[in-house]
């Protein structure tokens, strides 16, 4: 029985609304096969206002802290020699809020974090993102071609996004195996890339309904292709996979349909009643799969 505020299951998935500090400390130990997830990129959104809103966090020191406990929890509850992988990117710095226009390390703070807990870095990919959608979007002075043509030492490249993977220290008990039919080896040696140019950044789950007003314009859905294919590179059929943020359910839509089980934390009221319906919906599906399969 998990303590939280609300819950939903199906008979592949488990959902839970509520903080997933507290929930995943409610987790039996070496139970998870794989875990992934975006979280919270530092104090740049505020997605709620909970105190347990890593969003809420008032600079990065604050929000560090408070990872750091879902990290260990998350450390703790991971099967020996498996993986969690972590979408994140770097953040402008901002005159008018850092007082300076430069980049900040994110996905650094993001490692160091990890490896304290007792996580080793297995691996870094980086994502291919379109450097003219970036500056449309965004109108960073350093992507634009008027700044270039006067100074362009304050030009800059575009800002990719990362899937950063750690293991738990230990043996492996039960080996992630393929065979050449369901991965080829053209397939490999595109995903063994340290540069995945190939992600479709518009292909996403629906978001519209979990938007509200006044604090959902940010929300970006994890995109499918990245979920795929770690789920695809890291987990067997029948493990269960992890998100402690699962938003509207993009992990948890990927992971019945490559016929894992998920676990599921969503600590904002909105995204928890998207993420259930998106998973009942995913579930019906898989269960029409395997029934005609």
């Amino acid at each position: 029985m998990i303590r939280c505020l609300a819950e939903n299951h199906g008979e592949g998935f488990a959902l839970y609304h509520g903080d997933c500090v507290d929930v995943v400390r409610q987790l039996p130990g070496d139970s998870l096969h794989f875990s992934i997830y975006s979280p919270p990129f530092s104090n740049l959104f505020v997605y709620s206002d909970s105190e347990a809103d890593m969003g809420n966090s008032t600079d990065d020191d604050e929000f560090f802290a408070h990872y750091s406990f879902l990290l260990g929890e998350l450390y703790r509850a991971t099967m020996p020699g498996r993986l969690t992988a972590v979408h994140a990117s770097d953040l402008p710095l901002q005159k008018w809020k850092d007082g300076r226009i430069g980049i900040k390390d994110l996905t650094g703070g993001i490692i160091r974090a990890h490896e304290t807990v007792g996580w080793t870095l297995h691996s870094r990919i980086t994502i291919w993102k379109s450097p003219v959608v970036e500056m449309t979007r965004t109108k960073a002075l350093g992507l634009l071609h008027k700044q270039l043509l006067k100074d362009s030492g304050r030009s800059r490249a575009g800002m990719p996004d990362y899937l950063l993977v750690f293991r738990k220290e230990g043996d492996n008990a039960d080996p992630i195996r393929h065979t050449p039919a369901n991965f080829p080896v053209s397939q490999w040696q595109e995903w063994a890339s340290p540069v995945w140019m190939t992600v479709d950044q518009t292909r996403v789950l629906n978001v519209a309904a979990a938007r509200e007003e006044k604090d959902e314009k940010h929300l970006c859905p994890l995109q499918l292709d990245v979920i795929e294919r770690a789920l695809t590179l890291w987990s067997n059929p029948g493990d269960t996979v992890l998100s402690p943020f699962a938003g509207i359910g993009s992990e948890g839509a990927c992971s019945l349909a490559l016929g894992r089980r998920f676990v599921g934390v969503e600590l904002k009221g909105s995204y928890f009643e998207q993420a259930s319906r998106n998973l009942d919906a995913s579930d019906r599906q898989r269960d029409l799969f395997e029934a005609t399969s």
